[in-house]
């Protein structure tokens, strides 16, 4: 049976951190067993030895070992100890096996659990969603938490339910970010969510039934097409030009569903859309904004990747100042996506109902992360991050379309924001199945339509996509299905240069 060695470098204790000093040394101690440094049946440091070597209570050792023990990862001994358990013994929590990947994903619920599941090596996900949390500002999450908890401190209001509108710290700082994009709102108009996916739920429930028809961009995104699906809600496609909606192709959409089958609602993500990564012009945003007042079509504006684009964007929701256009944006995209806070904007009649609603499902919201939002925005914290973050993304953009176009890929759109909209050249889905089984995680374009159909194009994040290693490996699992390097002038007669992007972005080839 293995004694204790020679304690591995000794951690840096943080005090008044959020985590406390027995669960900073629990989860050092959890480090060294997970990654073997300890092997099973290794005898930790007697109470005393510990807290004399690592300058601490014998009660905090104590309290970290008891920790362990929860957790399954060590067991005490009558007289004799601590001891690492051997890897069969241990419980559920230190057993927790690697995720499992699954299948390449082929529909909204599989990519997102997909996401989920892919961990570890960031450059061999570039279908993910998010900014790698390596780029996300910890301290800055820190700093705004221990701010808000010294404000809760003060005045306990996590002892009790909140305003159901939301934190009012907050929303009248969003007031502020609001107006900084051209969108002119009182705090009153504004109600938070858990997350940007949670407000588009929650104006969906508001604005349509079971049965109602829906506008939607195609292509667009697949959680949102399943998401109004379970709602018994119908999606009619609007094609995504390279300018914004297909305008066009709306008027014929809406000249044809007339009388009670009629669309509702566009649902639209107007800049830096997913998975596109184009954004509305001001004249194509006047023009639809003319065809929803024409056929009475309320307007819902997910702006999720706002922090990324520039405040000078045109928005459906600034020019219409909120009379028939709902704005929804949240964090997770810039920020944190563990965080789960998103709101609404929208008039007054609308927010009373989305406050009823909010009561009758959620009751409340998470006080404290709302509070500490609050005072990033307040702080400038939030706007100096999202300037680091685009400044960084714009280098990985650049970077990543370099690789893309020597390994003989063509973006079908000007790549912009966080996502580029990749043609492949064979079909996307195949490619993702035979990545798959080799760690690799795609998202191929036939998600990203009403109904899935087959497509060359694939969505990468920028992020996630600028090692040299992705693309030729690309470029080889291409060629393994039967697709040899071409040009872009080879594959898109259409297009009088590869920077060129004109035409519609619906085109899907078999």
């Amino acid at each position: 049976m293995a004694t204790h060695p020679n304690l591995p470098a000794l951690p840096a204790f943080e005090r008044g951190a959020l985590a406390s000093l027995p669960e900073q040394l629990a989860q050092w101690w959890s480090a060294q067993i997970r990654t073997r440094t300890l092997a099973a049946g290794t005898r930790l440091p007697s109470v005393r030895d510990a807290a004399r070597r690592l300058g601490l209570s014998p009660s905090t050792v104590v309290a970290a070992y008891d920790q362990l023990q929860a957790q399954g990862l060590v067991e005490a001994r009558a007289q004799r100890g601590y001891f690492v358990r051997e890897s069969g013994r241990r419980g559920a929590a230190a057993q927790a096996a690697p995720l499992q990947r699954r299948a390449p994903p082929l529909d909204a619920a599989a990519m997102v659990r997909s996401m989920f599941e892919h961990r570890g090596d960031k450059a061999a996900s570039p279908g993910i969603g998010t900014i790698p949390p390596d780029w996300l500002d910890l301290p800055l999450l820190h700093s705004a938490l221990r701010r808000a908890i010294a404000d809760d401190a003060a005045e306990a209001g996590s002892l009790r339910y909140g305003d159901p509108a939301g934190d009012a710290r907050l929303r009248t700082a969003l007031t502020h970010r609001l107006a900084d994009l051209g969108i002119a709102s009182h705090a009153s108009q504004i109600v938070t969510t858990a997350g940007a996916t949670a407000a588009l739920d929650l104006v969906a429930q508001l604005l349509l039934t079971s049965g109602d028809s829906v506008l939607v961009d195609e292509p667009g995104w697949p959680v949102e097409f399943a998401r109004l699906a379970l709602m018994g809600v119908r999606c009619i496609p609007v094609p995504r030009a390279h300018d914004g909606p297909d305008r066009a192709a709306m008027r014929r959409i809406l000249a044809k569903h007339r009388g009670p089958d009629k669309p509702r609602a566009y649902v639209t993500v107007s800049v830096l859309h997913n998975p596109t990564g184009s954004s509305i012009t001001l004249a194509a945003a006047h023009e639809v904004l003319k065809i929803a007042e024409a056929y009475d079509l309320a307007i819902v504006e997910d702006d999720s990747y706002a922090w990324l684009a520039s405040k000078e964007a045109p928005r459906l929701c600034a020019l219409d100042q909120l009379q028939r256009t709902v704005y929804v944006c949240g964090f997770s995209k810039i920020l944190t996506p563990a965080w789960r806070v998103g709101f609404l904007a929208a008039a007054p009649a609308l927010v009373e109902r989305a406050i009823d609603r909010k009561l009758l499902t959620t009751l409340g919201a998470p006080g404290l992360a709302e509070r500490a939002l609050a005072i990033a925005l307040e702080q400038g914290a939030m706007r100096r991050h999202a300037e680091r973050i685009t400044q960084r993304l714009a280098a990985a953009r650049t970077r990543t379309v370099r690789l893309a176009q020597e390994s003989g890929f063509v973006f079908a759109t000007p790549p912009q924001g966080l996502f580029g909209w990749v043609d492949t050249g064979v079909d996307s889905e195949r490619l993702a199945a035979l990545l798959h089984g080799e760690g690799w995680l795609l998202t191929p374009g036939s998600l990203f339509h009403v109904t899935p159909q087959r497509s060359t194009l694939m969505r990468v994040n920028f992020a996630v996509a600028q090692e040299a290693r992705l693309w030729r490996v690309l470029r080889e699992a291409r060629e393994r299905l039967g697709k040899p390097p071409r040009t872009a002038a080879a594959d898109h007669p259409a297009l009088p240069a590869p920077h060129s992007f004109g035409g519609s972005l619906s085109r899907n080839r078999a």
